[in-house]
């Protein structure tokens, strides 16, 4: 496992067969300063980040350890509903809501229609973004153990706005 910034730099340059000085040259710097990244006595600049991820092939985020949220299945023993949250966002170029529900709860007022989030005018493509949802659906997942973001939808109509919708169970 890369844990740190020294430990994926120096994996990286590896992995491209690269040498320090190699690396150096690419990015314009000593191969003392690229000895001292990859031993953690120093970082490299973060102007250099860019560049050092256009020379290994990856993103800034990847370099960075950064790890985005996954979709997972999770044990049902392991799994408790009456715990899980319903977390629905909505994004749109002026607007953002978010909506974060028990799912017990989440199950009753949706089903129902007891909640809405179609009635914002600064949320015009939002009504068919969750129309093109099945939350039945999106419900049954969670209910057996499946975590994490479930749906993404990205709506652009005409006179809207662009939206996105998501749902995560967490």
């Amino acid at each position: 496992m890369l844990d740190t910034l020294d430990e994926r730099i120096a994996f990286y340059r590896k992995k491209c067969g690269l040498t320090q000085e190699e690396l150096a040259e690419k990015c314009s710097v000593t191969p003392q300063a690229v000895s001292k990244w990859e031993n953690a006595i120093t970082s490299p600049d973060i102007s250099l980040l860019p560049r050092l991820s256009e020379v290994f092939g990856i993103s800034c985020d990847e370099l960075l350890g950064v790890r985005k949220a996954e979709t997972v299945a999770v044990a049902k023993s392991d799994f408790d509903p009456s715990r899980a949250i319903l977390k629905i966002r909505v994004i749109s170029d002026d607007a953002k809501v978010s909506v974060n529900l028990p799912l017990e709860i989440a199950k009753l007022a949706l089903t129902s229609g007891a909640v809405d989030l179609s009635g914002s005018d600064s949320l015009k493509g939002v009504k068919s973004a969750l129309e093109s949802i099945d939350l039945d659906r999106v419900i049954a997942l969670a209910n057996v153990g499946v975590i994490g973001k479930l749906v993404e939808v990205d709506v652009t109509e005409d006179n809207a706005d662009n939206t996105k919708v998501e749902i995560w169970v967490e």
